[in-house]
């Protein structure tokens, strides 16, 4: 084979292959289009010693390279503005490992719930005997407020002071009050019919104002307990409606899951904006198609006009 249009061909091939890379990368149809349509024009050199070869080398520099080169700008665009939303995704990451790492699991939480509720049952009984029997006893288990020192800022519901007004007003004549406790008669001599069997429910807050619901085992009725007066008092959970109950995660745990979802929708847009191609594009792409796949291209090869060098202007152009 002659050395010239060795080359020639050789050239032809690597062009081609670095077109085949950015077909496989847009997978787009039109590119797809063009990279077939520039291999059949290869071959027909290939396979027609009798061409002019140089006009192969002429066509990949009018159309093959002036695509090459439209393209490689366009991926290089598509992965710096994807690259900013990588970047964001990987900030969400590590706000989602650093949050991990900062807060109680779940699991500390139900674990500690039925420690709480334990030392919740017990103090009331405590309290009942106390109050049965006209002692100044202290009737509250050792560190009864840990709990929500621990968990009230992540796992409480958020309620506003207001609220808490309305839940712990009480009717003066309807409670036992000491000097360590206030309860009401009502709730008293419900907990020791059911034997003092209660379960914490959920924990409110507003500010540095606690309360924690507890729920009577099998049985829909609840009652608080408001730590900053050791007060007990019969409540409603309708009573509670800025709360919305159908939300279980802890603020924490919210803010990962928003941050996962967050990402999940940058991930999406990243893939997509990568290998997206603006409309302007894709028309002129498809122009570029039509001429190298009219019948009497090849005797056009060489003229400089400009049609033929329609995606050079464009690498010229604000049009991207």
């Amino acid at each position: 084979m002659d050395e010239h249009l060795a080359i020639i061909l050789n050239e032809s091939n690597k062009t081609i292959s670095k077109l085949h890379l950015l077909s496989n990368f847009f997978e787009d149809e039109i590119i797809y289009k063009i990279y077939l349509r520039s291999q059949v024009v290869h071959r027909l050199f290939e396979t027609n010693p009798e061409l002019d070869i140089n006009k192969l080398e002429l066509f990949h520099i009018q159309f093959t390279a002036s695509a090459i080169e439209l393209l490689k700008k366009i991926k290089a665009g598509n992965e710096r503005n994807a690259g900013l939303l990588y970047d964001e995704v990987q900030i969400n990451k590590d706000l989602i490992d650093n949050l991990g790492d900062s807060v109680f699991s779940e699991k500390n939480y139900h674990l500690d719930k039925q420690k709480q509720s334990l030392k919740i049952n017990l103090s009331l009984r405590k309290l009942f005997q106390v109050l049965s029997d006209g002692t100044e006893d202290y009737p509250f288990s050792k560190n009864i407020n840990a709990f929500s020192a621990r968990f009230s800022q992540d796992f409480y519901y958020d309620i506003s002071p207001a609220a808490v007004e309305e839940l712990i007003r009480y009717n003066p004549a309807e409670v036992y009050r000491n000097s360590h406790a206030i309860i009401h008669k009502k709730l008293m001599g419900l907990l020791n019919k059911l034997d003092f069997k209660t379960e914490f429910y959920c924990g409110l807050s507003a500010g540095s104002l606690i309360i924690e619901i507890y729920r009577f085992v099998n049985m829909d009725r609840y009652f608080l307990y408001f730590p900053a007066k050791n007060m007990f008092l019969f409540c409603e959970l309708s009573q509670i409606a800025e709360v919305d109950w159908s939300n279980t995660l802890s603020k924490k745990a919210r803010i990962i899951q928003e941050l996962t979802d967050k990402n999940d929708n940058l991930m999406s847009r990243a893939n997509v904006l990568k290998t997206s191609l603006p409309d302007n594009v894709k028309t002129l792409l498809g122009q570029y198609y039509e001429k190298i796949s009219d019948v009497d291209f090849l005797q056009n090869i060489g003229s400089y006009d400009v049609q033929t060098n329609i995606l050079r202007t464009m690498l010229n152009t604000d049009m991207m």
